[in-house]
């Protein structure tokens, strides 16, 4: 019997996690919970489907990865100042806060998620790069079974 290795556009369950160099945990599965997917789906970001190839089924790694590799760097012309009276706030939503973060639709009609940074009457602040940007993080993958 062969001993199945992943491969491009293989499709995997998977037990994961993403966390901070501190031990903080963003992302993953819990317990014996898997999760599947398939290479190239854009489940994941390009670097991390690239350390799976080449794993034997039942293998795990992990791989600490720089802003660049991972979630990149913050871009000062993703913080975007807005009117506020965009905003449609009504009685039945929460306020607007510092940290919240709402959905935008784009021309393309894909929704990007934005932070908001600060807001006065008139303005509000959005940053939309990605919420790891600037952070060093660590993948952690055992290939429960190549399908």
């Amino acid at each position: 019997m062969s001993v199945k290795v992943v491969q491009e556009n293989s499709t995997l369950q998977i037990r994961f996690s993403l966390s901070l160099l501190d031990g903080t945990w963003v992302e993953g599965t819990q317990g014996d919970e898997t999760f599947f997917f398939t290479l190239g789906d854009g489940t994941f970001i390009h670097t991390l489907e690239e350390m799976l190839i080449g794993l034997e089924q039942g293998t795990t790694a992990k791989l600490t990865l720089s802003p660049d590799a991972a979630f990149g760097t913050a871009d000062a012309q993703n913080v975007v100042v807005m009117n506020r009276a965009d905003f449609v706030e009504n009685s039945e939503q929460e306020p607007l806060k510092v940290g919240q973060v709402i959905g935008f639709d784009t021309p393309t009609g894909q929704e990007v998620p934005g932070r908001i940074e600060s807001l006065n009457d008139t303005e509000v602040v959005v940053d939309f790069n990605h919420p790891l940007a600037d952070t060093v993080v660590v993948f952690e993958a055992t290939i429960v079974e190549i399908l």
